[in-house]
């Protein structure tokens, strides 16, 4: 499949704030961002002030903003070839990947480390930069093209949020900081595989390994209710380490809506049900994150 049509009708057309925008990836942005803020509530200990906790958000929303803009700058050539993303600016060619690109996501990322580091110390920071290292260079350009693992490794991202988050309240990381980190990196294979199942078309075209390319989409369906199981059972465990009746109920639903949705994939794995179960896991994460939260703010009242 040519882009050639996307290219004419977007070739010439303006670059609205919308896309700009869109080039940081706003929506992964939040979702690394409300992870460390997960990881933060779910520390024991005294939390930052409301200042530092809003700066230490702020920078790993940046930092992850700066790993989505460094993606698209690296994939012209795949966004373009995929009908999917082919309209980005830079893959449509109304903005230019240069250098002065590179210099400014650099500069991102540089500013939201050293945010970490004032808002909170600098393990905080550390782990900020080494999520968005693990998007930006791991999966980006190290994995996503060579190997099926690429997401199972990209996971890390979500997973160093969480610690960004927990090290602003206790630099010596608490089990139940290691477990929240474990559900993030058990999370996000069976979610990507999702919308991977969905988009096969495009990346077997494109010859990038993702898992339903190399296995087909009924055994990667398999593998993502195996994935979606463990990390159900595994996301009840936090009530054992001082997480009370709201998050557990929270962690119940979340983990039974993505199970049963990862249920219907295996009996029919059709792109509809691949984009249900995509989105499903999207609704687990944010009760697992609002579960967490509530629980902190409400039941324990700190």
């Amino acid at each position: 499949m040519t882009t050639a049509p996307i290219e004419k009708t977007t070739a010439g057309a303006a670059v609205t704030a919308k896309e700009y925008v869109g080039i940081f990836k706003p929506r992964i942005a939040v979702a690394i961002m409300l992870s460390a803020l997960g990881g933060m509530a779910i520390s024991p200990g005294v939390l930052p002030g409301p200042e530092n906790m809003l700066i230490l958000a702020a920078a790993v929303f940046l930092a992850s903003g700066a790993a989505g803009a460094f993606n698209q700058w690296a994939e012209v050539d795949l966004d373009a070839a995929m009908p999917r993303t082919a309209g980005r600016p830079f893959a449509s060619g109304r903005l230019q990947p240069d250098m002065a690109w590179l210099a400014g996501i650099l500069c991102l990322l540089g500013c939201s480390v050293a945010m970490a580091a004032v808002a909170a110390n600098g393990w905080a920071a550390f782990y900020t930069f080494l999520g968005a290292f693990t998007y930006a260079i791991i999966y980006t350009l190290w994995l996503k093209r060579k190997t099926w693992l690429n997401i199972v490794f990209g996971g890390l991202a979500g997973s160093f949020a969480v610690l960004a988050g927990a090290a602003s309240v206790n630099p010596s990381l608490t089990p139940e900081s290691i477990l929240l980190a474990i559900v993030l990196f058990l999370w996000t294979p069976p979610h990507f595989w999702s919308l991977a199942i969905a988009a096969h078309n495009d990346y077997k075209a494109n010859k990038v390994p993702m898992l339903p390319v190399i296995v087909g989409d009924q055994v990667a369906a398999r593998i993502v209710l195996a994935h979606t199981i463990a990390l159900a059972l595994i996301a009840l465990l936090p009530a054992l380490y001082g997480m009370g009746a709201i998050y557990l109920a929270f962690a119940v639903v979340g983990g039974v809506i993505f199970v049963c949705t990862s249920v219907r994939l295996v009996l029919a794995p059709t792109r509809r049900r691949a984009i249900e179960n995509f989105l499903a896991s999207l609704v687990q994460l944010l009760l697992l994150l609002a579960g967490i939260m509530l629980d902190r703010f409400i039941a324990q009242g700190a």
